[in-house]
């Protein structure tokens, strides 16, 4: 450990936008809890800068353009820590924190397991192509632990990312659904693994109460397969049903980044209407809609419908690792006549909209409070700085991984 507050060299996948969702930019959140505790911080990218960036140094981020063999930069740095923001990033970049600053801790941001990811989209594929049931994936849903593990194994992309996982000092998971698929199946030891949950902040004014909002929300950025996959099965499936319950209900899309193609679904005679991003709070909705029918970690967009005092329904991939033994703060259901049911039935009852707005309260103080996540992080980086010796010498699996890439 450092004599000095410490160092870290943060290496992205992407520039942070300042356009993206209050309860995205997990990285940030991370940052902000380091430099709070007196860390200097360094962020790099590969990545073109969008139009879009945050302005990193207005708190207090130096930042850094970085190329793929830009060893000199990270040998001058010399960082007391570098953090990979998934695992692609690791397998680029690591071998030059190891060549050029080799007593650097290796920290990996896993963002959600992208083999998880896959392996979900492809059991999602294969229901679709042998013609089963287009609304109803309650058995997909409750995919057990070892047959994940079945589908996930073989895949060279579980291989690359579990590798990445093993070859870093510690690796920060979103999910606790995913630590314990990455410990109890996958045999990763607990102790290279930290659960960093999205660090949120409570709202201190009161939410808007149920007469005050009207229609239904859904959002993301459609070019991400989970979300892409979500709006169809919404349009097509799960929106014809809660408009037969409720003929007069608008649902309102709003995309991260606009495109024709999401631009050509606006149709207002079926009360489906397109945004532009900046268009209109999520306060002012009544029902969040979040169909997800796979996808890994933590959703971002649910998270912002808790910080909003929105009420939400969504699918058991979607509700997975957000609220643990707390209640949900809406309705989940597995199939499409389900959640047009549940949809319909929050919207018209005040008394478990209520009820559901408080759950948000809750949930969103219990488990994601951003004090208590932050202090736990930068806590548990000092400590593994001060046992880093021990941690690479009992870590052989990783000491052979990182042997073989040499």
């Amino acid at each position: 450990m450092p004599a000095s507050p410490p160092h870290i060299l943060v290496i992205g996948q992407t520039w942070p936008e300042a356009n993206a969702p209050a309860a995205g930019g997990h990285l940030l959140q991370i940052l902000e809890s380091l430099l709070a505790r007196g860390w200097r911080v360094t962020f790099s990218s590969p990545a073109v800068p969008g139009e879009c960036r945050r302005d990193l140094a207005a708190l207090g981020i130096t930042e850094h353009a970085i190329e793929a063999d830009d060893n000199r930069f990270i040998s001058e740095l010399n960082p007391d820590v570098v953090m990979f923001d998934r695992f692609t990033i690791e397998e680029q970049f690591a071998r030059h924190v190891e060549q050029h600053c080799p007593q650097a801790l290796r920290v990996l941001a896993t963002c959600g397991l992208q083999s998880l990811r896959d392996a979900r989209h492809a059991l999602l594929r294969r229901r679709l192509v042998l013609g089963l049931d287009p609304n109803d994936f309650r058995e997909l849903f409750a995919t057990p632990g070892p047959d994940l593990y079945r589908q996930m194994a073989p895949s060279a992309l579980t291989q690359r990312e579990l590798a990445a996982i093993f070859r870093s000092d510690l690796s920060l998971v979103t999910s606790d659904a995913e630590m314990d698929l990455l410990v109890n199946g996958f045999g990763v030891p607990q102790e290279l693994l930290h659960w960093c949950p999205l660090m949120l902040k409570m709202p201190q004014a009161a939410a808007k109460p149920f007469a005050e909002r009207e229609h239904f929300m859904c959002s993301g950025d459609f070019r991400h397969g989970p979300d892409a996959d979500t709006l169809l099965w919404l349009k097509h499936n799960i929106w014809p049903m809660i408009r037969r319950r409720l003929p007069e209900a608008q649902l309102h899309l709003r995309a991260t980044h606009e495109s024709p193609k999401i631009a050509a679904l606006h149709d207002p005679v079926d009360g489906f209407l397109t945004l532009d991003h900046s268009e209109t709070a999520l306060d002012q909705f009544r029902v969040y809609l979040a169909p997800l029918r796979y996808g890994a970690g933590l959703k971002d967009n649910l998270a912002d419908a808790l910080l909003a005092g929105t009420p939400s329904v969504t699918t058991p991939i979607g509700a997975e690792a957000m609220h643990g033994a707390l209640p949900w703060p809406g309705l989940v259901s597995g199939t499409a006549e389900g959640l047009a049911q549940a949809a319909a039935s929050l919207y018209g009852d005040e008394a478990r909209w209520n009820q559901a707005q408080r759950d948000a309260r809750q949930l969103l103080g219990t488990r994601y409070d951003q004090h208590r996540h932050g202090m736990a992080l930068a806590q548990r980086i000092e400590q593994t700085l001060m046992e880093l010796d021990d941690q690479r010498l009992y870590n052989f699996t990783g000491a052979m991984l990182r042997q073989h890439r040499h």
